[in-house]
């Protein structure tokens, strides 16, 4: 079955095979030559075209047409002097079988007629009755014809298997390698909304207690410096816990899918109030009955990320309004403040990058730019699967 499944034209050894045939097919001949016909051996030149017509056999893979015209002028003479017809027939055979298993099918149709036709002829050289026996036996042809046509099909049928597990294989890893970029490019951007939410709120409270610290230290506030030393360590045990959530998916050895607990719109109101504690003026109003948990992050996380966008760039007490609502089987979101927004010659990060894709990720679009009457504005549209009442 190996050998039948293998290409003919990059089987391995195929040279040193078919030498080996070619000596099989000769000695073969020289038996049949020898044993039948009650014993009557051909002449001469019989003997040397019976042996010629096995030589080109060691070539017949690189050039099955050639071979077979080479057989079939050996062959020829060979019948038409009379000598034991049946001799030649193993290399008669082999050519025609590689035509066949190599060749498409029309042109192994016409050499069958061909070989059929020419074969005739020759024999009608000898006599009426041979003539007759070559197409009675023509049977023999087709069949060896048509045993060669159906192995190159059920080869081009093992090849396209092949090709379609060797494809699929590649899908398969390709979608390996996209499922793990985008799992990386998601933890990426909860890191950066993560680290970038929290730092900013730590720099801004110790900002607040330096100030306090410095302005009269003879009239130190101690009530002040404490509060804000205790915003800050609370905001390091918020971003400690969430940390370590994202984190924990790098551990995991479960599905894929697995990503732990997600963010949703619950936590829209700590993201507020952490924002309040910044010095931001926070106005918040949520008009969603229900969200798909996908959805309920990616609305979280842009939240977080123009909250935070607010505080760090939006200058002192800004005032921002954060609404949710849904509309037409989708969620508005809009956040704006009334702050001087980013500086456009500053380096820019990867914060409206990520907001962006977060809302791709779910199908949505957002938009993020100046207001016309000043301050700075996200607004995104992120579709919704089901609905239910919700408010906050």
């Amino acid at each position: 079955m190996a050998a039948i499944n293998r290409d003919p034209l990059t089987a391995p050894h195929a040279a040193r095979n078919d030498a080996l045939l070619a000596l099989v097919a000769a000695a073969l001949a020289v038996a049949l030559a020898l044993l039948v016909d009650d014993g009557r051996g051909p002449d001469a030149l019989g003997w040397t075209l019976l042996l010629a017509c096995n030589v080109p056999i060691a070539w017949r893979r690189r050039r099955p047409l050639l071979v077979l015209l080479a057989v079939v002028l050996c062959v020829a003479p060979y019948h038409a002097l009379d000598n034991p017809h049946s001799a030649p027939t193993p290399a008669a055979y082999i050519a025609l079988y590689t035509v066949a298993v190599t060749g498409r099918p029309l042109r192994t149709v016409l050499v069958g007629i061909g070989v059929v036709g020419l074969s005739a002829g020759v024999m009608l050289t000898v006599s009426m009755h041979e003539a007759l026996e070559v197409l009675r036996v023509s049977g023999w042809v087709v069949a060896v014809l048509f045993c060669g046509a159906d192995v190159r099909v059920y080869r081009q049928y093992v090849a396209s298997i092949v090709e379609r597990a060797e494809r699929a294989e590649r899908t398969r890893e390709e979608e390996a390698r996209r499922r793990v970029a985008e799992e990386r490019l998601r933890i990426a951007r909860d890191l950066h909304d993560l680290l970038a939410h929290s730092i900013t709120l730590i720099g801004v409270q110790t900002s607040v207690a330096a100030h306090v610290l410095s302005a009269d230290p003879e009239r130190l506030d101690r009530e002040t410096v404490a509060k804000a030393l205790d915003d800050i360590a609370e905001t390091c045990r918020s971003a400690r816990g969430e940390l370590r959530t994202t984190l924990e998916v790098l551990r995991e050895h479960g599905p894929p899918d697995a990503r732990g607990p997600l963010p949703g719109l619950d936590g829209l109101p700590d993201l507020a109030r952490a924002a309040r504690l910044a010095g931001a003026q926070v106005e918040q109003t949520v008009r969603v009955r229900h969200a798909a948990p996908a959805v309920g992050a990616a609305a979280y996380r842009i939240v977080q990320e123009a909250l935070t966008n607010a505080v760090r760039h939006a200058g002192p007490e800004p005032a921002v309004r954060v609404e949710l609502d849904e509309r037409e089987g989708a969620l508005h979101l809009s956040v704006r403040d009334d702050g001087t927004g980013p500086d456009a010659a500053g380096t820019p990060g990867f914060g409206l990058v990520g907001m962006r894709e977060r809302a791709r990720s779910v199908g949505g679009t957002l938009d993020a730019g100046p207001r016309a009457g000043g301050g700075f504005e996200v607004t995104a549209v992120l579709p919704l699967t089901t609905t239910g009442e919700r408010t906050g």
